[in-house]
């Protein structure tokens, strides 16, 4: 079916099931950015194939919500499929909510799997202050029968404590303690935990696996309790190594759809957090139960960094140096002699990165953006859709590498060619300034990532210019790309900076049909040191880059630079080709060497 036959069987069941409206979000039942494709309704029901978006079916309408990242993507995705594209980044959008209270009258459909606790409850409390109800129900289902993917049965791995830097004993205890605590505050009777988010699953356990393309996780549930752990898995997973090693941790293991029945018969007080909890889940909780709607402590701990997980990412980086230092050689030397596109460059810096000790996968699908492409902050070249790479241009390459030590995740934008246009060197420069001036920021404790924010997009604001994504996202340890609660962007998230975070540094600018700029790092939370200034007892932090990998100097417009920048660039150029050379051959260590070379200072 296309997506027009697909949106007339969907509202023929709609009719059956007396419903005026159908939410197809695009999520999974575990809160995932990045999905297994069995759960991949929205796309396969719009055709859109961005990560983030929703959509609304009414009996004569559909509508698709997305953000500022895919504007373009969906507007070409979405051509000619009757679907009409809703920019919830502008400030004149309304949200589905208020557009459902304002446009449907009636019943309204969503499958609580899709549907975090939270959200499932703010959706309802809103529709019944417009006297519209919500019902639970899964149209999807019966409709997507052919060509659905399954639910993937590749195995578990225990992941290595000498990786991961604490066994699973020690992050068990230090859960149940907290949880302990928690609930001796709301009463002295039995506790139990729901965990959905796959990577807090594998993070807790020491687990890995190949379930979901660019994420290390296992598609599975937890129930974490005082006396005993319960990991829901398909037994298809579960060969002899991966058995030993949960029997030998304590870790009992049932069926995946087993969960429902296992929470369903649960007493006293359980703990959820409700933001990435879904609602299926919260409704087998018995109602003698105590309901705890809590953050989630393993989303928590898992983000603050160990001694030896920030090590892995220091080692990491440096081979995801190598590979990239190998392939902008190559790209200049060799590349152009036979002709190139956008995929042919993703082929090829995947070749480099293979060669690195410890290297798994990427850590997301490579955005190679060519001029104009560039400019879609989320563009994803296909070999069959993919644009001519000349020897003339911008080439923006955002890319990451999951290394067992760590995860990677870099943007370089570089200039193929001679001739620089002037503008081009302008928007280059405002984003390294802002790019180096959250890198070198010094702050007090209790600082949060909004209020950062500024420090990356100052310079371009000076120049009327912004840009729509979070300049910051958290990263994980050899799992997601893309992990919290910590970030950089302008939304008022309240938590607060903290020493281990690992955050990238990713200001942008985007000239739609021209090109697109970003420079990134991964930079982490370190304690700053205290000065003859300090005039507060406060704990004062900053950061220190973990990225390593070469500016393209040419593009840098030297009159708009101070000192202070300049020094910092070339002290960065030093760490680089101090830490990478010794992985490189003579010739590829002579190469960064000139890629390396300190800037003149203005004196």
């Amino acid at each position: 079916m296309n997506t027009r036959d697909k949106l007339s069987a969907l509202r023929a069941e709609m009719r059956e099931h007396k419903l005026a409206a159908y939410i197809v979000p695009g999520n999974d039942p575990h809160a995932s950015e990045y999905m297994a494709s069995h759960w991949c309704e929205m796309q396969w029901l719009s055709g859109f194939n961005g990560e983030s978006g929703t959509m609304v079916v009414t009996l004569d309408r559909a509508l698709l919500w997305t953000d500022s990242r895919y504007y373009l993507q969906a507007g070409i995705e979405l051509k000619d499929s009757t679907i009409e594209l809703m920019r919830e980044s502008d400030i004149d959008c309304p949200s589905i909510p208020e557009w459902l209270t304002t446009n449907v009258q009636g019943l309204i459909g969503v499958n609580p799997e899709m549907f975090s606790v939270n959200d499932f409850k703010e959706w309802k409390e809103k529709m019944a202050a417009a006297n519209i109800a919500i019902q639970s129900i899964d149209l999807i289902q019966p409709l997507w029968k052919e060509g659905r993917p399954a639910i993937p049965q590749d195995k578990l791995y225990p992941y290595s404590a000498d990786f991961a830097g604490e066994t699973v004993d020690s992050k068990l205890s230090r859960m149940r303690e907290k949880l302990t605590k928690g609930q001796s505050q709301i009463g002295n009777h039995k506790w139990a935990m729901i965990i959905s988010a796959l990577d807090e699953i594998a993070w807790l356990l020491n687990i890995r696996g190949n379930d979901v393309e660019y994420n290390p996780v296992v598609i599975s549930y937890v129930v974490l309790e005082a006396d005993k752990c319960t990991l829901f898995v398909h037994p298809e997973k579960i060969d002899t190594v991966a058995q030993n090693y949960l029997d030998f941790n304590d870790i009992d293991v049932k069926p995946y759809e087993a969960v429902f029945a296992y929470i369903s018969s649960l007493s006293g007080t359980v703990f959820f957090d409700g933001a990435r909890v879904n609602e299926a889940l919260f409704e087998a909780i018995p109602e003698h139960c105590r309901k705890v709607n809590m953050k989630s402590p393993v989303l928590i701990d898992k983000a603050k960094k160990n001694a030896v997980e920030l090590e892995g990412e220091r080692v990491a980086m440096r081979r995801d140096c190598a590979a990239l230092t190998r392939f902008f050689k190559w790209l200049e030397e060799e590349a152009f002699k036979t002709p190139q596109t956008e995929w042919s460059l993703m082929e090829k810096l995947h070749e480099f990165r293979l060669k690195g000790e410890n290297f798994v996968e990427e850590s997301f699908g490579t955005i190679a953006g060519y001029q104009g492409n560039g400019a879609i902050v989320h563009y994803a070249a296909t070999k069959e859709n993919c644009a001519e790479v000349k020897p003339e241009g911008m080439l923006l390459l955002d890319s990451g590498g999951q290394y067992l030590d760590g995860t990677t995740d870099i943007t370089r934008t570089v200039w193929l060619g001679g001739r620089i246009p002037q503008q081009a060197k302008l928007d280059y420069t405002y984003v390294l300034k802002g790019h180096i001036a959250l890198q070198r920021a010094r702050f007090p404790r209790g600082t949060r990532g909004n209020q950062l924010d500024a420090l990356a997009k100052q310079f371009m604001w000076e120049a009327g210019i912004t840009f729509g994504h979070g300049t910051g996202h958290g990263v994980g340890h050899f799992l997601g790309c893309h992990e919290g609660p910590q970030n950089v962007r302008t939304d008022n998230n309240p938590t607060a900076l903290e020493v281990g975070h690992i955050i990238s540094d990713e200001p942008g600018i985007y000239r739609t049909g021209k090109w697109g700029i970003r420079t990134e790092n991964l930079i982490t939370v370190i304690p700053a040191k205290q000065t003859k200034e300090t005039t507060t007892e406060d704990e004062w932090l900053t950061f220190e880059t973990l990225t390593l990998c070469f500016y393209d100097t040419r593009l840098i417009e030297m009159s708009l630079m101070t000192n202070d920048e300049i020094d910092w660039l070339n002290a960065y150029h030093v760490r680089v080709y101090k830490e990478t050379a010794p992985l490189l051959n003579a010739d590829e260590a002579e190469y960064l060497a000139k890629k390396c070379a300190s800037l003149p200072n203005k004196g």
